[in-house]
């Protein structure tokens, strides 16, 4: 089938390299400009087109997708499909209707949960034992679209969203392959989302890393988690700004601690009061210094039992 593909991050590489690999007609792919970075203000490209550009794929960066112009250039290419993946902004409904049979998106959940920008990284939050990748339809309102394919993996007990977004990443490879297969085929139906079990995957923000150590020590460590790499779980060191990498719960409940407090040192952890349970602290990273683990952090950083964390 004759696609244009659509994706800015490294999730949406994966599946346009399957999709080269399958030996689809990539016309050309759109991304976000490029923008800049570092103190030099550094032009860089989305990690999509520097894939396409490799690849010898045409490559369109609108800075405004209604732009009569840009529309004239995605008609021109006389699409079956546009697959849209981790693109980054919400499409037009003119744009969505232009190629030949429509337009469909790789989702990284089971919608219709965790509809949004950050869908594994709120399944890892909120604690969830499994989620998965939807292919939908594309619609006008953002992963409201009618399902066409959809398969779930386990999230262990261990994975951080870096691991689980790793993992999705083929799977949704997968999930892609096969869904135009059956659409190739007219081999599939479009399921309906149901709008009673909608829940929301919000874009992250550093105000979402702050560790309330209040919260139960389980709910921590998925916080954690979660928030892997960016913007991280973070607290407070002598006023410095303190990222927890990773932690372990402990089940106890020392009750002449409050929550924040250090209860005990171990050669490799910090153990801290949480507001139910304690947390081991096993990796941090200090503003100003490099990730590094409790044994290292402390032969430089002196802490004592009853020390507390945040401000």
């Amino acid at each position: 089938m004759r696609i244009i593909f659509w994706g800015s991050d490294d999730f949406a590489v994966c599946c346009f390299k399957e999709l080269l690999n399958a030996k689809h007609e990539v016309l050309a792919c759109v991304t976000h400009p490029d923008k800049t970075k570092g103190r030099h203000l550094t032009l860089n490209a989305s990690p999509v087109k520097d894939f396409a550009q490799k690849n010898y794929i045409p490559v369109l960066q609108p800075e405004n997708r209604n732009d009569p112009h840009f529309i004239e250039q995605l008609q021109h290419f006389k699409s079956d499909l546009f697959v849209v993946i981790s693109y980054g902004y919400i499409l037009p409904a003119e744009v969505i209707a232009i190629p030949k049979i429509f337009s469909i998106n790789v989702h990284g959940s089971l919608l219709p949960r965790y509809r949004g920008a950050a869908p594994i990284n709120w399944a890892i939050i909120n604690g969830d034992e499994a989620t998965g990748v939807s292919v939908i339809k594309l619609d006008a309102i953002l992963d409201a679209g009618e399902i066409i394919l959809q398969k779930g993996i386990k999230i262990e007990k261990d994975d951080t969203s870096v691991t689980l977004r790793s993992k999705l990443s083929v799977l949704g490879a997968q999930c892609l392959l096969k869904a135009l297969e059956n659409i190739d085929k007219k081999d599939y139906t479009l399921t309906r989302q149901d709008p009673a079990k909608v829940t929301l995957a919000p874009k992250l923000t550093k105000e979402h890393g702050l560790i309330r150590w209040e919260e139960p020590a389980g709910f921590i460590r998925n916080h954690i988690r979660g928030l892997l790499p960016w913007p991280g779980a973070y607290t407070y060191y002598l006023g410095r700004f303190l990222k927890v990498l990773k932690a372990d719960v402990i089940d106890m409940d020392p009750e002449k601690f409050s929550p924040g407090e250090v209860i005990k040192i171990l050669p490799d952890g910090i153990m801290v009061v949480t507001g139910q349970g304690v947390l081991c602290l096993r990796q941090v990273h200090l503003e100003s210094s490099k990730p590094m683990d409790i044994k290292n952090f402390l032969s430089g950083h002196k802490i004592g039992i009853g020390f507390r964390f945040g401000k």
